[in-house]
């Protein structure tokens, strides 16, 4: 272990982008990483035991702390002796559970910046989203941080995102607390949702809309970079002084049709015929309303969620709309360019998956 490596923290450490921040943390040589997370142990998978992550735990570079962001406690002891806080750690959004939201979303950051401000640490840079600006009425097509919040959200997910981004911004203290929020497009990568969705269609393409509509998909390697260029950012005063309390867009600047892109990951994966079906919004919008009213009842009569595959109202909102962002601030002020392309990423992630047919 290097002397002159410093201790850092992942909240929500054993999550989908967080895996790839520890990792890259740990391949720097310039970190020893506290993840924390809700599950009592680090289960790892097989390539995590043999690889670095495993190889870390081991010699004392990376410590894992099971914790709850609500337990401030819990947050207070796993941040003493920590530099620098990257706070991912989120309710699931597929899930619009207000309470939950409200409580890890909301009540967790703010757990997180007084554990921070207690255990005197420097940075906090926090994983926000590109949805804290999507009403799910209007489109947005290259839009950039001077677009404010909504006045109404989508979903709860969204709403307490925006909020803890607020909590995150006014923290700002050069004297005590530097904090900045990055706010990824639709992360892809090894680990994700995406591809396992795609898979499980048997290789059909239902597609929603007119079918019209951009996203900016980003790979996950690019997020990962992006907390590392903010963090980079805010050691120097001239970069904490420009950059501390703000909010960067992050995407891997190559805005497509969400639909060819979905497209492209399937013809990689090695389906040769690829049928494509394609549904009118005004059709499923109605279902979706008597589907989540439905859901709701059946929650508050006998406890039941919500499955985290059912199509719902805010969903539809997601996939029909344009969603593309401006990273030209990230660039100027956090010196972020992506590190891998579109192309490289669907090539890595459909590999991951060992699911081609070419």
């Amino acid at each position: 272990m290097s002397t002159e490596s410093k201790w850092c923290a992942v909240t929500g450490g054993r999550g989908f982008m967080a895996r790839h921040l520890v990792a890259a943390l740990l391949r720097s040589g310039e970190w020893c990483v506290r993840i924390t997370d809700l599950a009592p142990e680090a289960t790892l998978d097989n390539a995590e035991k043999e690889g670095l992550l495993g190889a870390a735990l081991r010699d004392g570079r990376a410590v894992y702390a099971s914790t709850d962001v609500c337990d401030l406690a819990q947050l207070t002891k796993d941040f003493e002796g920590v530099d620098v806080v990257f706070h991912t750690a989120a309710a699931d959004p597929s899930t619009n559970n207000i309470q939950l939201h409200y409580k890890v979303n909301l009540e967790g950051t703010r757990n997180v910046i007084d554990a921070c401000k207690a255990c005197k640490v420097k940075k906090l840079i926090y994983t926000s989203s590109c949805g804290v600006v999507f009403d799910g009425v209007h489109g947005l097509f290259d839009v950039d941080e001077s677009v404010p919040y909504p006045e109404k959200f989508p979903d709860a997910y969204t709403r307490t995102k925006a909020e803890a981004e607020r909590l995150v911004m006014k923290a700002n203290d050069k004297d005590e607390l530097l904090t900045c929020c990055i706010r990824p497009g639709t992360i892809f990568g090894p680990g994700d949702t995406v591809v396992p969705a795609l898979v499980s269609c048997g290789g059909t393409m239902i597609i929603i809309g007119d079918g019209k509509n951009y996203d900016d998909f980003v790979y996950v390697e690019n997020v990962v970079h992006g907390h590392i260029c903010a963090e980079k950012t805010l050691s120097t005063e001239v970069g904490a002084t420009k950059s501390g309390g703000k909010a960067y867009f992050i995407t891997n600047m190559e805005p497509m049709n969400m639909w060819d892109f979905l497209y492209s990951i399937l013809e990689e994966l090695g389906y040769k015929s690829i049928s494509k079906i394609r549904i009118p919004s005004y059709i499923l919008i109605p279902i979706t309303h008597v589907l989540e009213w439905i859901s709701d009842k059946l929650n508050k009569l006998y406890g039941m969620r919500q499955s985290n595959h059912m199509l719902t109202s805010s969903r539809i909102k997601y996939v029909t709309l344009n969603r593309t962002f401006n990273c030209n601030k990230a660039t100027e002020e956090l010196g972020y360019m992506p590190i891998i392309s579109l192309k490289e990423g669907v090539e890595i992630t459909t590999k991951f998956y060992g699911h081609s047919r070419a």
